[in-house]
């Protein structure tokens, strides 16, 4: 007879059991489903500060805070860090970028700005290692040389530029403008208007026998207009007859 009753009492212990784990999975499932829309409102966690560092010249601050913004929807929890860092680095004067959420609403950005050495093609800059990128020059940068080359020589055309004007510093000559040819023949106007055509070929030792030989150029009484160095030996030299002309 006991376990006659028994039986039933167990039944009805097992359904409470699992109606009641049903109750708590549903009231978990609620308390999760609000609390991860609450999370994603962006009014109640809302990204409100963005706190730049590194060393900064040219880089605006407020362009890199639009661009984050610009390139995300959600609240702070949501924020992708992966985008957000993306989007930093494709700006001009950003040469990298490391970025990382600060507990509740801040977003660090550390930036490594480019560094200009010379302008490229008249329309944009290298950096130190002669790679280009889009940026208008400022005022502040218009002191720096000008190199011509063709596409992909870059890192060519800044090497030579750097082993050249190292060569010309003793004189106190720098070069203005670098133009490399379609046939990696150099040619370098200096600062003071003269121009050298140095070749395809010991373009360094055929600087040195202008570096040699310049002091006696000045000795006329006309201004050098170009020197072409494209000799084994000698070199061919133009003189300024403008003023002659003028005359």
């Amino acid at each position: 007879m006991s376990r006659e009753i028994a039986s039933p009492w167990r039944n009805v212990k097992l359904w409470l059991g699992f109606a009641f784990f049903i109750v708590v999975m549903a009231l978990l499932g609620y308390v999760w489903h609000s609390l991860a829309t609450w999370l994603e409102d962006e009014q109640r966690v809302p990204l409100k500060t963005i706190l730049i560092s590194g060393d900064r010249q040219f880089l605006d601050d407020e362009d890199v805070k639009r661009i984050i913004r610009k390139g995300q929807h959600g609240s702070f929890i949501e924020l992708d860090v992966d985008k957000a860092h993306d989007d930093v680095e494709s700006l001009p004067w950003v040469y990298q970028a490391s970025i990382r959420k600060q507990w509740p609403d801040t977003l660090r950005v550390y930036v490594v700005e480019q560094t200009p050495v010379a302008r490229w093609q008249d329309d944009m800059l290298l950096n130190q290692y002669g790679e280009s990128f889009q940026a208008k020059a400022p005022e502040a940068l218009q002191y720096l040389p000008v190199l011509f080359g063709p596409g992909g020589s870059e890192t060519t055309a800044l090497e030579g530029y750097r082993s050249m004007q190292s060569l010309l510093q003793s004189s106190g000559l720098k070069i203005a403008e670098l133009f490399l040819s379609e046939r990696f023949a150099w040619h370098i106007r200096l600062d003071n208007g003269v121009n050298l055509d140095l070749g395809r070929t010991e373009f360094m030792g055929r600087l040195q026998r202008f570096i040699d030989v310049y002091p006696l150029l000045l000795k006329n009484e006309k201004e050098v207009s170009y020197v072409d160095l494209r000799y084994d030996t000698g070199l061919a030299v133009g003189w300024d007859n403008s003023e002659q002309d003028k005359n």
